[in-house]
């Protein structure tokens, strides 16, 4: 091998290297920014929305370990005593404009996030007065599809008050406004209760999305605005 194509080789694995140094730096980054983007801005806001939360949960070292694609895992407390596989099951569907979610398929009392969302079971049905709660996957929001289950509710957190939600349930189309947003910890089982003055959308996912060392749960909760055909 003479000289100039020795130093031509250098050159070539000189600039691969760097090219994959950048390239890893760059999902790197990609992975971990936005973990730390909600850290730093979203939970601060929601921080302000209910009382203080307390950051170190009890639970954290179990609920690492536990397969969130169930939602029979998401309200350990809750869960005991609720029939996760209904022998008759009844789905509808949801549409968020804003994220890009068109008739997402809810099942009721279901269990398996990786297929559909999940409405808890023992929750009011939507369009009645009480408390319809709904859970969603989330992962990193780089990997965020709409059309994927288990990426569904990524980008819930870029909700504000006064998005829309609509709900086709059983023929007939309701519409809800997000009123505000929360987080809570896993053990926290107070969003589940049934509110009956009005009929309210609760949505439950983990975040910060795509980060199991620390979960907790946003909530976004709305009302219902109308039942006319949307």
């Amino acid at each position: 091998m003479n000289a100039s194509s020795y130093h031509r080789k250098r050159k070539i694995i000189k600039i691969s290297s760097l090219i994959c140094g950048i390239s890893g730096l760059i999902i790197l980054i990609a992975s971990v920014w936005p973990i730390v983007e909600y850290q730093l801005t979203k939970a601060r806001t929601y921080a302000t929305l209910l009382s203080p939360l307390i950051i170190q949960d009890k639970t954290n070292n179990k609920q690492e370990n536990k397969d969130f694609t169930k939602a029979s895992n998401w309200f350990p407390e809750a869960s005991g005593n609720k029939d996760f596989n209904p022998s008759k099951v009844a789905f509808y569907t949801i549409s968020i404009p804003k994220l890009k979610i068109e008739n997402a398929v809810v099942s009721i009392g279901g269990d398996d996030l990786s297929k559909n969302l999940v409405q808890y079971p023992g929750t009011a049905l939507p369009g009645k007065n009480g408390n319809a709660a709904i859970f969603g996957h989330s992962i990193l929001p780089i990997f965020y599809n709409p059309k994927n289950y288990i990426a569904i509710f990524s980008t819930l957190p870029t909700l504000k008050k006064g998005d829309d939600i609509l709900v086709n349930f059983d023929g007939v189309s309701y519409k809800f406004k997000v009123e505000e947003l929360f987080e809570i910890l896993p053990t926290d089982i107070q969003i589940l209760q049934q509110d009956t003055t009005d009929s309210f959308l609760t949505l439950v996912t983990c975040v910060p999305p795509g980060d199991p060392r620390n979960p907790r749960r946003l909530i976004v909760r709305a009302r219902v605005v109308s039942d006319a055909s949307i």
